[in-house]
């Protein structure tokens, strides 16, 4: 029986998916894709998993496509292909659950398309990120041209897409582009760090502002406010805020318990 392309693992309240194609640098075949859609349905669906962190086995976090395959496509089997892709960043962004990309060795063109679905990152020093795409005769086909300007502004995005250049993890955290640079051989250890810092906090809130932030972006500035509003309003209506401000009047560590 073959190995599965997708691992996840329930570590409490976090859930790690791991991507599974070593021998190929976790390159995007159909099998991957289908197994990643089906796994973000599983976590989506669990109540009891309140983070998900993303990483790859083997040398990398994910290098792209699978060139080989990539050089024998149609442009009808190419695009039918890539939406699989498409559909699994935009699964992932829009995960009622945050999420962290634990970032090793590489993160290039569909790689680094993952990683910024994803809503945090970490990548360790020896990493190298990049959307090589130019180089090939392509370009990022799986919402690299519009995530990264989002994160880190037009100007720096033309260059990186443009010039298909990589760049190593302490100039992506001064553009913006990952929240954390790790030791070597540390990402996931810190990505399960910062998921510590997250679960702490408030369970719904989490959510309610994730969800604020993702819808937000696509809105008008007036119409993301109200949004927002809406969802602080929900957030009044939990018993969590009123462990909340009673812990802070207290002063004492506040017990969530998510509803």
């Amino acid at each position: 029986m073959n190995e599965p392309n997708i691992l996840l693992e329930k570590q409490g309240p976090v859930t790690l998916l791991s991507l599974n194609r070593p021998q190929v640098m976790n390159a995007f075949n159909d099998e991957l894709i289908t197994e990643f859609l089906t796994a973000l349905d599983q976590v989506e669906a669990d109540q009891d998993c309140r983070l998900l962190i993303v990483r790859g086995q083997g040398k990398v976090f994910q290098a792209g496509a699978d060139i080989a395959q990539l050089n024998v496509m149609t442009p009808l089997e190419l695009l039918r292909w890539n939406e699989g892709i498409v559909r699994i960043t935009a699964n992932l962004e829009r995960l009622a659950q945050p999420s962290i990309a634990a970032i090793h060795g590489a993160a290039l063109g569909g790689g680094l398309e993952l990683a910024m679905a994803c809503t945090l990152r970490v990548a360790e020093e020896s990493s190298k990120l990049g959307l090589p795409e130019v180089k090939l005769g392509l370009i990022p086909g799986a919402g690299g041209t519009q995530r990264l300007p989002r994160l880190i502004g037009k100007t720096r995005a033309h260059w990186l897409i443009l010039s298909g250049e990589t760049i190593g993890p302490e100039e992506a955290l001064a553009m913006g582009l990952i929240n954390r640079v790790a030791p070597q051989g540390q990402a996931l250890a810190i990505a399960q760090e910062m998921a510590q810092v997250i679960l702490a906090n408030a369970p719904l809130a989490v959510q309610m502002a994730k969800n604020a932030v993702e819808i937000g972006l696509n809105l008008p500035l007036n119409e993301a406010a109200q949004y927002g509003q809406k969802n602080c309003a929900l957030c009044f209506t939990t018993e969590d805020i009123k462990e909340g401000t009673s812990a802070f009047l207290e002063k004492r560590k506040p017990q969530f318990k998510g509803y």
